[in-house]
């Protein structure tokens, strides 16, 4: 008989489930477009914020130490200490070594080079990565620098494999008629040695800032170059971080034990950066404020946005399915004043109330998650359209199937419950005889 009366409820209200249903589905539209979003969010900005750059810069600690003699500083200008480039495969150790997207290390120092179309003139040499193999993707600095635009080939890439291949700055190309093809010479410093000839400008690079005055090349070469094997003046990283509270801004050493531990395993870049510097001997590593609050202060209000707007549709959602209960108890007063008087009690009227409300919370909340992330997918394309194809598999996270539905079960007994205790405190003898 139960069940009787629940499929005729809604064989004989059409309407009013319709228009109930149609509330939490549009509700549990909005949330589910929302999490989904909310889910990927931190990554996808990440990622349209690395054209920025790096966002902890790792260095020598020994480079900051001044070494002045009667007011003088006397330090080298290299700073005369170097890292280890081996040393940066000990960054895959650290904890939160999946969060590090990009890394480049680099090193420069001033050459003598013999253009061909001119003089020899005294340069700055820089070496770097160019597409370096880490874990299961490539690194280096084109990828971590991504507004740079390459005229021609990297280093690597260019067909003249040969020859020592190296990319020019569109300023020094422009100042000595430098093109694609040219050949420099590069004398190392070590005079003894011959000269190193690197003879193909693969590509003219243009960045907007000092790089456009420099010679760039393979890090081994310049390393060769300098006669340091080995040696890395610094490296960039780029880590998919937390955004900075004052937790972040904490110091580590003034912690108790059991918050030093929350902040080593959060991903904030000061822990990222701690870690680094534990696991490089000497090392110094330090974040980019500039990169680091932008993108803390996007995250903030995006995730403000997409909570207010949650919130909205669920409230939403709850005024119209306690509106449409309201009206439906209404119309079914005589229907609740003859199964009180045939004996039904009070629990047994509310729970087949709610075992409507929750029989339309179920099938309109899984509609609502099946187009919320339809419609995540979609606004994802539209907001960040370099995240390539969408496939099925990111456009359905199972996770969120039963969050949005225990959401629609909320939303819908609880702008139902008032109508039905107000229907309970009815006096069957009163709606029989037609007095309510």
């Amino acid at each position: 008989m139960f069940f009787r009366l629940l499929m005729e409820s809604f064989r004989r209200q059409r309407r009013r489930k319709t228009l109930a249903g149609l509330a939490i589905l549009l509700g549990t539209t909005a949330v589910t477009a929302m999490l989904a979003l909310a889910t990927t969010i931190g990554d996808r900005i990440h990622k349209e914020l690395a054209v920025y750059g790096a966002n902890i810069i790792v260095y020598p600690a020994a480079d900051q130490l001044e070494v002045k003699v009667g007011g003088v500083d006397v330090k080298p200008a290299s700073g005369g200490t170097f890292l280890k480039e081996s040393d940066l495969e000990k960054l895959r150790g650290i904890f939160w070594a999946n969060n590090i997207t990009g890394l480049s290390p680099e090193l420069t120092g001033e050459q003598t080079v013999k253009i061909s179309t001119g003089p020899s003139i005294p340069l700055r040499v820089r070496g770097l990565w160019f597409d370096h193999s880490w874990g299961d993707s490539k690194t280096g600095a084109p990828q971590l620098h991504p507004w740079w635009k390459i005229t021609g080939d990297w280093p690597g890439q260019s067909p003249h494999m040969d020859r020592t291949p190296v990319v020019v700055g569109a300023k020094l190309a422009n100042q000595y008629g430098l093109k694609i093809g040219d050949r420099i010479d590069i004398q190392p410093v070590d005079a003894t040695r011959e000269a190193v000839v690197l003879t193909v400008v693969s590509g003219i690079v243009s960045t907007g800032d000092e790089t456009d005055a420099q010679v760039l090349m393979d890090l081994q070469a310049v390393q060769f170059l300098l006669g340091r094997p080995g040696a890395v003046s610094r490296a960039e990283i780029s880590a998919r971080t937390k955004p900075e509270d004052a937790f972040a801004r904490k110091d580590p050493y003034s912690l108790s034990p059991k918050l030093r531990e929350v902040w080593y395993c959060s991903p904030y870049a000061n822990s990222i950066a701690y870690q680094i510097r534990e696991a490089i001997p000497g090392a110094r590593a330090d974040q980019v404020r500039r990169v680091e609050q932008n993108e803390g202060n996007i995250l903030k209000r995006i995730s403000g946005l997409m909570w207010l707007i949650c919130a909205a549709a669920l409230l939403a959602a709850g005024f119209a399915v306690s509106a449409a209960m309201a009206t439906a108890i209404l119309e079914r007063q005589g229907e609740i004043g003859l199964m009180r008087s045939l004996g039904a009690s009070k629990g047994a009227i509310a729970m087949l109330f709610y075992a409507e409300t929750g029989l339309l919370a179920l099938l309109a909340g899984g509609l609502g998650y099946l187009a919320g992330s339809g419609l995540a997918a979609w606004l994802g394309a539209r907001i960040f359209p370099t995240d390539g194809p969408v496939s099925l598999a990111t456009v359905l996270n199972p996770v969120l199937l039963p969050v949005v539905v225990s959401l629609a079960l909320i939303v819908a007994i609880a702008g139902s419950t008032p109508s039905i205790r107000r229907a309970l405190t009815m006096d069957p003898s009163a709606i029989l005889r037609g007095d309510v």
